[in-house]
């Protein structure tokens, strides 16, 4: 089966933009059971700081410290 690999380059100053990635890759894709990615480029290289991801909460999306960890949980890679 084909892989999915997001790429993300929005940073923390959106933060909606920012998490919709995660959010994609643990509440869609993977348990879908497609085989996914996340690369953080750019600003979004910001969103793996501990101050950062503690301040992350977009509109719409659980806030981006629940969405990484089911990241963890999921054993889905993060490329930064």
């Amino acid at each position: 089966m084909a892989g999915l690999l997001i790429v993300a380059a929005t940073g923390p100053t959106d933060p909606t933009r920012a998490s919709v990635p995660f959010h994609i890759a643990v509440n869609g894709a993977r348990p879908a059971g497609t085989e996914v990615a996340i690369a953080l480029a750019g600003d979004a290289a910001e969103l793996i700081k501990p101050d950062v991801i503690a301040n992350v909460v977009g509109l719409g999306v659980p806030p981006l410290r629940d969405l990484l960890d089911k990241c963890i949980d999921q054993e889905v890679p993060i490329y930064v």
